[in-house]
C-alpha cells in the first residue's frame, strides 16, 4: 500500500523539525549579460548495459519475437526514445564492458557463444546484442555512440582490433570481417571509453597504475580514416578527488575527457524502498542528489590546477537513483520503480549540469531501459514511460542552448540538524529566439509563487508544462493509470518584464518564453 504524504500528521512534522518549510514567496533574476556557455547536448545522454532486461527485452527482443519490432529492436521503446532525441549511448557497460570480448557478439546471431553475465545476476546472454546491433541502433536513433572498451579483462590488441573493425574502410582483415558480416561501410565511432570504473569492478586498480594503463591502451586506439576518436578516461568514485588529481598529473591533455560516478545513495547497505518512504527520507534523498553541485566542484578546482584552460573534459557518465530492487525480482537485474521523488533527481541534477557546462560537457544517466533510473519499463508487451521519461522530455529545449546563469533567493528545508537544502531550483536557456525556463518545487507541502526578472530576456508566454502528482510517491505502472505525466501549465504570466510562476508542492514545471 502506498504511504499518502499529504496525510501525515503535522505532529509528525514537528517531531522532525528538520522538515519544516518557510512560506516565503521565491525570486530570481536571469543575467543575460552573463550568458556564453552552451549547455551541450551530450548532458542529456545515456547509458545501456547488459544488465537484467535493458539489453534483452528492453531495447532488443530479436525479429522472431511476437513483440513488435523493427528489425529485432522493440519498437515501442524504439518510437520513445526516437521521441527524446537521445545525443549519445553509452555501451555494453559498467562492469559488464570489462569482461566483454567483442568478437563474441558479431557474425551469425545463433553461433555466437553464450555468456555467463558474472556481474549482474548470474544471467546466461546469447551475445545476439553485440556491436552490430548496438552501432545500427545509434544510426536509426540518430545519436553518438559511446564505447566503453575491455580494460580490467581484455588486452590491447583486443581494443585496438575492436576500433580497426568499427571504423576502417581499408581492405584490412577486420574490416573485411566485417563486410564478411554484413556491414560494408564503416560506422562513425565519436566516444571510445578506455575501461570502467577501474578503481573498482574494472580492475581494483590504483589511479597510477590506471593512468600508465590509459596512456598505454590510448594510443593503440588509433584513429582510421576521417573517423575521429574522443578517449574516455576512466574516472573517479564519486567525490575521491585525489584520482582526478593523479589523471590529470600522469595524463593531462592526453586525455579529452575524464568520467565520474555518481549515485544518489545515502546508505549503500540499505538503499531504500523505490515507492515507500516517508517526508524526512525524501529530503535527504533530494540532499544527496543536490550533493552532485559540490562533488563537481571539487573535482573541477582539481582540474583547474592542472589545466586551467579547460581543455581536459568532465563526464558524468553514471548518475541517477538506486533504490531497492522491486520484491520479487531477480537482485542482480537492478528493476526499480520511479516516483515523482525519481523526476525530481533528475529535474535539480540537470539544473546543476547546466550551472557547470564550461567543464562538464556529457552526462549519461543509468539507464536507458529497465535497470535503476530508467526512462522506460517493459514487461511482455507492456511498456511504462517513467517519471524520469517526462523530464528529460520537458527539459529538451535545453539542448544546444546558451545557458543563462540565475540568482535565486528562497526558504530552505532544514533535512537535519547539520543540513538544509533550496525548497526552490531553477535554470533557463535560449535559443532560436525562445527563452526556456524551468523551475523545480522541492517543497512537499508548500505550493510556492516565484517571480523571475528576466532582464528583457523575453514578453511573452508561450507554452508551459507542469509534472506533478497528487502524492510525492506515485508511479506509473503497467495495465494502470499514468499517474505521473506532463499536462498542459497556465499559471504563469509576465508583467512589467517579470514572470510569475505558481508552483504546486513537489513539481516541475518548463516554461517557452519569447
Amino acid at each position: 500500500m502506498r504511504t499518502n504524504l499529504k496525510k501525515l500528521s503535522v505532529a509528525a512534522f514537528m517531531l522532525t523539525s528538520s522538515l519544516a518549510v518557510s512560506a516565503q514567496d521565491a525570486t530570481a533574476t536571469l543575467n543575460t549579460a552573463e550568458a556564453n556557455t552552451v549547455i551541450p547536448k551530450e548532458i542529456y545522454g545515456h547509458f545501456a548495459e547488459h544488465l537484467g532486461a535493458c539489453i534483452y527485452q528492453g531495447l532488443w527482443v530479436g525479429k522472431d519475437s511476437d513483440i513488435p519490432n523493427i528489425d529485432g529492436y522493440r519498437k515501442d521503446v524504439f518510437e520513445a526514445l526516437k521521441e527524446l532525441q537521445i545525443p549519445v549511448m553509452r555501451w555494453p557497460g559498467g562492469c559488464f564492458a570489462d569482461e566483454y570480448h567483442w568478437m563474441d557478439g558479431v557474425g551469425p546471431q545463433e553461433k555466437r557463444p553464450r555468456l555467463v553475465n558474472n556481474n549482474w545476476g548470474g544471467t546466461v546472454e546469447d551475445n545476439s546484442f553485440g556491436t552490430h546491433e548496438f552501432l545500427n541502433l545509434c544510426e536509426m536513433l540518430g545519436c553518438e555512440p559511446y564505447v566503453s572498451t575491455n580494460v580490467g579483462g581484455g588486452t590491447v590488441e583486443e581494443m585496438a582490433k575492436w576500433v580497426e573493425y568499427m571504423t576502417s574502410n581499408s581492405n584490412s582483415t577486420m574490416a573485411e570481417m566485417r563486410r564478411k558480416n554484413g556491414r560494408d561501410k564503416a560506422w562513425k565511432v565519436k566516444y571510445l571509453g578506455i575501461g570502467n570504473e577501474s578503481w573498482g569492478c574494472g580492475g581494483q586498480m590504483l589511479p597510477e597504475y590506471y593512468a600508465d594503463l590509459y596512456r598505454r591502451y590510448s594510443i593503440y586506439a588509433r584513429n582510421y580514416d576521417d573517423n575521429k576518436l574522443y578517449k574516455v578516461a576512466s574516472g573517479a568514485n564519486g567525490d575521491d578527488t585525489n584520482w582526478t588529481e593523479v589523471c590529470m598529473k600522469k595524463i593531462g591533455n592526453l586525455m579529452p575527457g575524464i568520467s565520474v560516478h555518481y549515485y544518489a545513495v545515502r546508505d549503500w547497505d540499505n538503499h531504500g524502498s523505490a515507492t515507500q518512504f516517508d517526508s524526512k527520507t525524501y529530503y535527504a534523498d533530494i540532499a544527496k542528489a543536490l550533493y552532485m553541485d559540490e562533488l563537481i566542484a571539487g573535482h573541477e578546482a582539481v582540474m583547474d590546477k592542472y589545466d586551467p584552460k579547460k581543455k581536459v573534459e568532465l563526464l558524468v557518465d553514471e548518475w541517477g537513483t538506486w533504490w531497492d530492487v522491486e520484491p520479487g525480482t531477480n537482485p542482480g537485474h537492478l528493476f526499480q520503480q520511479q516516483t515523482m521523488r525519481d523526476a525530481l533527481v533528475a529535474s535539480t541534477t540537470f539544473d546543476i549540469f547546466h550551472k557547470h557546462t564550461a567543464r562538464v560537457k556529457m552526462a549519461n544517466i543509468a539507464q536507458v531501459v529497465n535497470v535503476l533510473q530508467a526512462m522506460i519499463l517493459t514487461k511482455g508487451k507492456e511498456m511504462v514511460l517513467t517519471p524520469t521519461y517526462y523530464v528529460f522530455q520537458m527539459y529538451k529545449p535545453h539542448m544546444d542552448a546558451t545557458f543563462i546563469p540565475a540568482t535565486l533567493t528562497c526558504s530552505d528545508i532544514q533535512v537535519d540538524e547539520k543540513q538544509k537544502i533550496p525548497s526552490v531550483s531553477i535554470t533557463a536557456s535560449k535559443k532560436d529566439g525562445n527563452v526556456t525556463v524551468c523551475l523545480s518545487n522541492i517543497s512537499l507541502d508548500k505550493a510556492q509563487t516565484v517571480e523571475v526578472d528576466l532582464s528583457k530576456a523575453a514578453s511573452k508566454v508561450v507554452s508551459g508544462t507542469l509534472l506533478n502528482a497528487k502524492n510525492i510517491n506515485d508511479y506509473n505502472d503497467f495495465g494502470k493509470e499514468t499517474l505521473v505525466k506532463p499536462v498542459a501549465f497556465k499559471d504563469a504570466k509576465i508583467k512589467n518584464g517579470k514572470l510569475t510562476v505558481k508552483l504546486p508542492a513537489h513539481s516541475i514545471v518548463a516554461i517557452t518564453l519569447n
